[in-house]
């Protein structure tokens, strides 16, 4: 090139690529399936073209693994917000949280579910490396859930018979279930079951003496 002709100039690389590729995947897996869901269908609406995604992820199956991680942080992000919250004792802390979701699900139409559900229920059986990173999401849930349900103890509000750990994971297991019968029946009514036997029953507040 001589000196001082002008530089040539291309498209600028998109370096948030990899970042508008896990947003589609998230739309688009959450709304139709993993399965169902193809890679043209998340670079259609990511908007780059369709050799970008391997420059980015291995597989679909690393991609899928990529997009529950996402969903997972952002989802503790707003547990933290309602299970943190110091203003507030831990068992409406943990009523608050859930009934946000019931809310939330029924402006939805009570369509979509957990988006780690529906993994678990589509492609853990399928998928060592989904598989592995749901195990550890799930893990990561629980135990926000179970320093909250530790708290109620510590303070006296529910009896600790059973340990904190143990009840994180039931009250969690249940919850994906009734979100599953929810898509099902497109109703909340399994739902608000859940929350009286949660709270009526394995959380209820410790009779005093």
């Amino acid at each position: 090139m001589k000196a001082g002709s002008p530089a040539r100039r291309g498209p600028k690389p998109k370096l948030d690529t990899r970042d508008n590729l896990i947003r589609a995947g998230l739309k688009t897996i959450h709304a139709g399936g993993f399965t169902a869901t193809g890679i043209q269908d998340i670079v259609d609406i990511a908007d780059v073209p369709k050799g970008s995604f391997y420059n980015h992820f291995a597989s679909k199956e690393t991609f899928g693994a990529e997009v529950i991680d996402t969903y997972s942080t952002l989802g503790q992000q707003r547990l933290r917000t309602f299970l943190c919250d110091p203003g507030m004792p831990p068992l409406a802390r943990l009523q608050a949280y859930f009934d946000d979701r019931i809310e939330a699900f029924a402006a939805n139409a009570y369509a979509r579910g957990c988006l780690m559900g529906n993994f678990s229920a589509e492609a853990a059986d399928h998928s060592a490396v989904i598989r592995e990173h749901l195990v550890t999401q799930w893990d990561a849930w629980s135990g926000i859930f179970e320093s909250c349900i530790a708290q109620a103890q510590r303070e006296g509000a529910i009896d600790d018979r059973r340990s904190a750990a143990l009840l994180a994971r039931f009250m969690f297991n249940s919850w994906e279930g009734a979100l599953l019968r929810m898509r099902v029946e497109k109703n909340g009514a399994a739902l608000a079951e859940f929350k009286d036997v949660i709270f009526g029953m394995v959380l209820a507040p410790r009779q005093q003496a």
